[in-house]
């Protein structure tokens, strides 16, 4: 902010003047002019759109083939429309109803901001605490950043950490701490300078906020949140969700046949990811929400609190022509204007093992809906929250929102592996004696990796519980491997570099080598 109003006095009282909200005198009816849509919402358009929502979601479950989803809608403080549609596991066939409990993935942010908002309300913390002074072991690669950082740099991802910093951790099997601790390795822009996603540094801001109330976060979740609200399908526990009798699987797509194929445990990063919870659950959060911190005539959160958290903190989305609109970041979700002025706030969640979820709110109309699905993300639940709001605020639909949701989905899907769409060579150089490449490797950030040999054949061996990755040779000294976990895209790229005495000195694995920590050196 300080950096735009050196650019003129000038431009910067045109920009306050179009952004400020004046004081409304005593007696006025008319919102004052940024408060405005050019675009009014007559009476029973709302509820049409709901009246439409049955058909939307039927259509696109059997245009995708997405075995099962739920929907809520809240308006003006009521739950107008909650259902369930399809199954919630391929291989049992149980029908999906509003009570399922489905995997949020990044929906839990939201939640879990709500969470923290209750403790500012009640002054356990505020936003702006650095998270060291609260989780002391908390550390980054720079003292001033780890001394600076406050809860609110890591829940707006501006903490100046790498994207998804942490998250090749987590897939490789280290548990929570391992992850937070690691993170100091990782390399750092300065803060506050640029937008950039990370679940774990938002955990750690969470995780704070949890050692100052003195309690674990799913605890803490609960008695700021799910109990107070009567949330009794949602919890911050992977081991909830797993026990609950009515509970959606995941599923991912393959060679066109949904499969039951993976389970996903997100407890190390439980306040960016690790929430479960049932759309009737969430149609209570968004009550809280849309009613600014009270629910059933009860105060659960001061506004103060909660409009802090739904306030811009960082430009997410900067746009990209003279005509397109910006997407900013507030402290958990995302905050912008629609197509008609109004401000919207939303969320999406993606586990690429098989759950893609959204929410949208839109505050001028007390009006949110959420969609919750238990197949891997490619832009449905959004296709039908943007199918909903645009017959809800216009009156029609504006797109064919599926396909173009699909193309924004479409390149988190596809791997851009050097190996990625290629061939091994059909006359390649041949690797070296098996003796050349095997021995340890260490790595600060990820641990040592090691090589081993049967015979000829290598295995690659990484993380705390050492996972074991066949490798197949490709090309001279450089093998591919298939990596697993949630950011697995297929088969990645290991290239061993020599030393004058023939044998191996390092290793570079290319899916680990994102923020230039990928190489294991002996």
């Amino acid at each position: 902010m300080t950096r735009r109003l050196l650019l003129g006095h000038a431009c910067a009282a045109a920009a306050l003047a179009s952004a400020a909200t004046p004081a409304v005198s005593a007696g006025a009816t008319d919102p004052p002019p940024p408060a405005v849509s050019a675009i009014t919402v007559p009476p029973g358009q709302i509820d049409a759109a709901v009246g439409r929502l049955d058909t939307i979601a039927t259509q696109m479950l059997a245009q995708t083939g997405v075995p099962g989803m739920a929907i809520a809608v809240v308006h003006d403080d009521q739950v107008v429309y909650a259902k369930g549609f399809g199954v919630r596991d391929v291989r049992t066939g149980k029908a999906v109803d509003a009570n399922t409990v489905f995997e949020l993935a990044s929906l839990s942010k939201p939640v879990g901001a709500t969470v923290v908002a209750r403790s500012v309300s009640r002054h356990a913390v505020a936003w702006d605490e650095p998270v060291s002074r609260l989780l002391p072991q908390f550390r980054l690669k720079r003292a001033s950043t780890t001394s600076g950082v406050t809860i609110a740099d890591l829940y707006s991802h501006r903490s100046g950490l790498p994207d998804h910093a942490g998250d090749l951790l987590e897939d490789l099997g280290y548990d929570q701490a391992q992850v937070l601790h690691r993170l100091r390795y990782e390399p750092l822009t300065p803060i506050r300078s640029h937008y950039a996603y990370t679940n774990f540094g938002l955990t750690a801001a969470a995780e704070a906020v949890a050692r100052a109330e003195h309690t674990s976060w799913a605890k803490l979740s609960q008695a700021n949140l799910y109990g107070p609200l009567g949330m009794t399908s949602t919890s911050s526990r992977y081991a909830d969700y797993a026990h609950a009798p009515n509970r959606a699987a995941l599923h991912v797509d393959v060679d066109g046949k949904w499969e039951a194929k993976y389970v996903r445990n997100a407890d190390a990063q439980s306040p960016a990811g690790g929430v479960s919870s049932s759309v009737n659950d969430m149609a209570k959060w968004m009550r809280l929400q849309l009613g600014d911190g009270r629910f059933a005539g009860r105060r659960l959160i001061s506004r103060t609190a909660l409009d802090q958290m739904r306030t811009p903190f960082m430009l997410s989305n900067p746009p990209a022509t003279p005509t397109s609109r910006s997407g900013f970041y507030g402290l958990g979700l995302n905050i912008g204007n629609d197509s008609a002025g109004r401000v919207r706030w939303s969320h999406s969640g993606a586990f690429g093992l098989g759950a893609g979820t959204t929410f949208t709110m839109l505050p001028s109309e007390h009006l949110g809906i959420v969609v919750l699905t238990n197949g891997q993300p490619f832009g449905m639940p959004e296709a039908i929250a943007a199918t909903f709001m645009d017959l809800a605020e216009l009156g029609r639909v504006e797109r064919d929102w599926l396909p173009a949701y699909r193309a924004v989905f479409a390149p988190l899907l596809e791997s851009d592996s050097v190996l990625a769409g290629r061939t091994r060579p059909a006359h390649p150089k041949r690797a070296r004696a098996a003796a050349a490449y095997t021995g340890t490797y260490p790595n600060r950030y990820y641990g040592a990796a090691r090589v081993t040999a049967r015979g000829q054949r290598l295995t690659l061996v990484l993380g705390p519980k050492g996972k074991r990755f066949p490798l197949t040779h490709w090309n001279g000294d450089r093998f591919s491997y298939v990596p697993t976990g949630e950011n697995a895209e297929g088969p990645s790229e290991v290239r061993f570099s020599l030393g004058r005495d023939g044998r191996a000195r390092s290793l570079r694995v290319e899916n680990l080598d994102e923020s230039g920590l990928g190489t294991f050196t002996r």
